[in-house]
């Protein structure tokens, strides 16, 4: 009762950030720039939402095989389809309640493929360290192709940081998290040493076994070559989703790939304060076309409209064609057995 009440609480906090932070910028809004919003809605071209939502569902299929990609070292072969299905349930699970997407696909994928739910859970820890590890490349090139226009907007955030009266020096916050950490992992040791027959304990520690065969997956994949490919086109997937749809908006159709690599990097950091981005997303995006001089609102809320808009439709159908499939699945498998048997 209590880890459900926890649940409920922490989702109930970042959706009202998302909430928060969406009331806060229309509120902010002054009566010409909620005409710009409007109009700029009402006259956008969208026909080129059209290859922005073929991009995004690609990325998403691409997605799908990556993820089979790294379960099948473990002597699994699950069907593409179930692993693009669980995933875009995921996806639908994590726009209204941050982080239980991972916990549903796994779940969903365990028991239509049979497959331990921790070593699922171990494939994605895996999954999202590496696309950490692309985020950082893609920050790193985003600042290396513009260096001057982003260094000066770096500057100027750290300098405004800098001049609050409650700001807090970085080299402190950086050395509080990291002797939190040194203390978090002692304790954990310690626990897991002297209390190592209790069965909470030997429960975690299965739980240890699973995660760490789904991490070393990566030590044995047959289809390296495979997994970078798709890996690399996920990530330009995204990038171009967001360079075509600068066509849709008269006010940012004149900006190039630069500028896309500058959203994207902002705009991703924004999806993790608030469930699917809401609110955030929106923000930062036009945190970042102000850099290139565009005082528009309308972009960020177009594309987080649209992405969110794919995610909520294909989710609900996938949903309903996982348990379609597998369903069909089951009841020729029980015919099957039943002529065995009789006949």
């Amino acid at each position: 009762m209590k880890k459900k009440l926890l649940t409920v609480l922490k989702y109930l906090i970042f959706l009202g950030i998302g909430f928060f932070l969406t009331w806060w910028q229309i509120s902010k809004m002054t009566p010409l720039q909620k005409i710009q919003f409007r109009e700029s809605l009402l006259h956008a071209h969208y026909i080129y939402l059209i290859p922005v939502f073929i991009l995004t569902v690609l990325g998403h299929i691409s997605r799908a095989i990556r993820w089979k990609i790294l379960i099948e070292p473990m002597g699994y072969k699950p069907k593409t389809s179930n692993t693009f299905y669980t995933l875009m349930c995921g996806y639908l699970a994590n726009t209204f309640l941050p982080r239980a997407g991972e916990i549903l696909r796994c779940t969903l994928l365990s028991r239509y493929e049979k497959i331990s739910v921790t070593k699922l859970f171990g494939t994605i820890l895996l999954e999202r360290i590496l696309d950490l590890f692309c985020y950082a490349v893609l920050i790193l090139i985003t600042f290396l192709i513009q260096i001057q226009i982003v260094s000066d907007f770096i500057k100027t955030k750290i300098a405004q940081v800098a001049k609050s009266r409650h700001a807090f020096p970085v080299w402190l916050i950086v050395l509080i998290i990291l002797i939190l950490a040194s203390l978090f992992f002692f304790l954990a040791k310690l626990i897991l040493r002297r209390y190592k027959h209790h069965p909470y304990i030997i429960k975690v520690k299965g739980i240890h076994i699973g995660l760490k065969e789904g991490f070393s997956t990566i030590l044995h994949l047959k289809k390296r070559k495979k997994f970078l490919a798709h890996t690399l086109f996920i990530w330009m997937c995204y990038l171009f989703e967001v360079y075509i749809g600068f066509s849709a908006l008269s006010a940012t159709s004149s900006l190039g790939i630069s500028a896309a690599f500058s959203v994207l990097s902002l705009a991703t950091l924004a999806m993790i304060v608030s469930p699917g981005g809401l609110g955030a997303f929106p923000i930062a995006v036009q945190q970042v076309l102000l850099i290139y001089d565009v005082d528009n609102i309308s972009f960020g809320w177009l594309m987080w409209g649209v992405t969110t808009g794919i995610i909520i439709v294909v989710g609900i159908i996938c949903f309903g064609l996982l348990i379609y499939q597998n369903k069909n699945k089951n009841e020729k498998k029980r015919h099957a057995e039943s002529t065995n048997i009789y006949g």
